[in-house]
């Protein structure tokens, strides 16, 4: 690249009307001759602000420590995190402001890279070479479309979904140019907020001007949450049919598929999706889960190696990935192979759960390999890691595996308790429960299931009933204690902790704005949102919340901030962002 090819300049920064001069910049590359050139460039729009990183690790630790305007990162940067996990972590994080750009600098054509940086939404993605003109032309277009979305960004970061919808709709008005943007942005956000019937609206307003892409797979998203997966499943076929590049319809048409439990076509689809972008931790997690349940050993091992290899400098290594191949080679009877990588995740995790995950892995993989000594061996220590009391219990999942295992080595009264805590955390969700009988039915133990399934419905039932029975009688203070005690027996039950942070947000309501309850109604909903994102009464009470604070949205963006900070960013689906 010579300097004539990015030094040529086409356009004036002050046509723009933009002030480039006190701006922040990050410039993200690995090599020092473009870094150079980039940071050359900006000075002549008259930046003053700009600071360089040479790795995506140096990166990173710029971002925690200041918010920029503006990131310009390539996309290849040596070892260590690419330029689009530097990008995914950064938005997890919540590392940019709302009207930060970000543009993806880079000499990569190929369609794997391309697809793999777009998933995570740059707001441009520029080719090399770049000349200071389109860099510019590039920075005002982006820029003036961002502050657009400013305040539907901010309230987006404190999760305020309603509000930010509402923002959407009045933007129209004054923005026609990017009602196509803001039409999207609202959908999405209607859905966040658990309104599909309005933002189904949205998305059907939009295709009668144009088929978008964007909009018949929200409808077909829609379709397959109430049920209709056929519906669901023609309309992504019809979008990979118009657009065999768009990742995310296959993404869905798998899921689909998974839901109406035809787990090959699955398997099909995520195939193809892994081929086109496979980049992606999370799609190479499902195919191999996929291809393990199929019992497609070649498959399910190529895919976790993969999800490990691309997972090892990202923010979505998961182990997920060790735990599956440990499943393989236990299938290859490969038992020292599948002890190294479990004891691998433990070190690199750490953590209770993460080390009662690998205990459970080791036990089936023993047990699966024909190993019933050295399986029973793993269900004993299990038995006395489920006696600590100071143990957190594990998430449903992980239960219902420990639940298979301990029956199968012949242990019965902790996996019963398992599947009772399960029943208690779920009672009103029908699929589950009727995994859990399934559980029992394999261990001879169909009737008395069903009676401890019951038992343990009525269980829960009661306990929430007597917190709704104090609230609904004025004993406010009362509610919340006996709701604060439901919680702790019940961390997962969704009704308990949705009607729990009602309870106290009645009680602000009531008695007037008090921090300490704000912040722990925060924190119950966070968890909600962790557990199940897009509950239409997790976005009504955020808003109630905002309007008690006293600098609405302030005090909710806070503490959902804490809580963040004491447990992990909260797991949710990759930001949109209008621009």
């Amino acid at each position: 690249m010579t300097m004539s090819d990015i030094m040529t300049t086409t356009s004036n920064p002050a046509e723009s009307g933009i002030d480039w001069a006190e701006k922040r910049y990050l410039i993200i590359d690995d090599f020092v001759g473009i870094r150079q050139l980039l940071r050359e460039s900006l000075r002549n729009l008259g930046a003053k602000h700009i600071d360089q990183a040479s790795s995506g690790g140096e990166a990173m630790v710029l971002l925690s420590k200041t918010r920029y305007d503006v990131v310009l990162c390539d996309y290849n940067l040596g070892d260590g995190k690419n330029g689009q996990q530097v990008l995914e972590e950064a938005r997890i994080r919540n590392l940019m402001l709302p009207s930060s750009v970000w543009l993806m600098v880079s000499a990569e054509k190929s369609v794997e890279s391309v697809m793999g940086a777009a998933e995570h939404q740059p707001d441009a993605y520029i080719i090399k070479p770049i000349t200071e003109g389109v860099l510019l032309t590039r920075l005002n277009r982006v820029w003036l479309k961002k502050q657009i979305f400013r305040e539907i960004d901010q309230a987006f970061a404190d999760k305020d979904y309603l509000r930010a919808a509402r923002l959407c709709e009045e933007q129209i008005a004054h923005h026609p140019l990017h009602a196509i943007d803001l039409h999207r942005m609202r959908a999405t956000l209607l859905l966040k907020s658990g309104d599909p019937d309005q933002a189904g609206a949205v998305y059907e307003q939009v295709l009668q001007e144009r088929e978008y892409n964007w909009a018949r797979c929200g409808l077909g998203k829609i379709r397959m949450a109430n049920g209709d997966a056929d519906a669901a499943r023609m309309m992504f076929q019809a979008v990979i049919t118009d657009n065999r590049f768009y990742i995310d319809a296959f993404d869905q048409l798998a899921e689909s598929f998974q839901q109406q439990g035809k787990t090959e076509e699955a398997f099909d689809v995520l195939q193809k999706a892994a081929k086109l972008s496979p980049n992606s931790v999370p799609r190479q997690r499902a195919l191999g889960t996929t291809a393990l349940k199929l019992g497609n050993i070649p498959v399910a091992e190529k895919a976790f190696r993969k999800c490990i290899e691309i997972g090892e400098f990202s923010v979505r290594k998961t182990v997920d990935a060790y735990l599956g191949l440990a499943r393989v080679c236990g299938q290859k009877n490969d038992t020292k192979e599948a002890i190294r990588l479990l004891n691998a995740a433990v070190h690199q995790f750490g953590g209770d759960q993460v080390t009662l995950r690998a205990k459970i892995t080791e036990g089936l993989v023993y047990h699966e390999s024909g190993d019933f000594r050295r399986a029973r061996k793993s269900g004993d220590e299990l038995e006395v890691m489920l006696a600590d009391e100071n143990r957190q219990r594990p998430d449903t999942e992980t239960c219902l595996d420990m639940a298979t295992l301990l029956f199968a080595v012949g242990v019965k009264e902790a996996p019963v308790n398992l599947l009772c805590y399960v029943t208690r955390n779920n009672h009103d969700n029908a699929p589950l429960l009727d995994d859990v009988q399934k559980i029992f039915d394999k261990a001879r133990m169909a009737d008395e299931g069903q009676e401890l399934i019951k038992s343990a419905r009525q269980e829960a039932a009661d306990l929430m009933n007597k917190g709704v029975l104090l609230w609904k009688t004025g004993k406010l203070t009362e509610a919340v204690e006996w709701m604060r005690g439901a919680r702790k027996q019940l961390p997962h039950n969704m009704r308990v902790l949705f009607n729990s942070a009602q309870i106290l947000i009645s009680h602000l309501q009531e008695n007037g704005y008090q921090r300490g309850l704000a912040d722990e109604a925060i924190g119950v909903l966070m968890h909600v949102d962790a557990i199940a994102p897009g509950q239409q009464r997790f976005a009504q009470l955020m808003e109630q919340l905002a309007l008690l604070a006293p600098v609405s949205g302030v005090v909710a963006a806070a503490a959902a901030s804490e809580y963040e900070a004491a447990n992990g960013p909260v797991p949710e689906s990759t930001r949109w962002s209008g621009a």
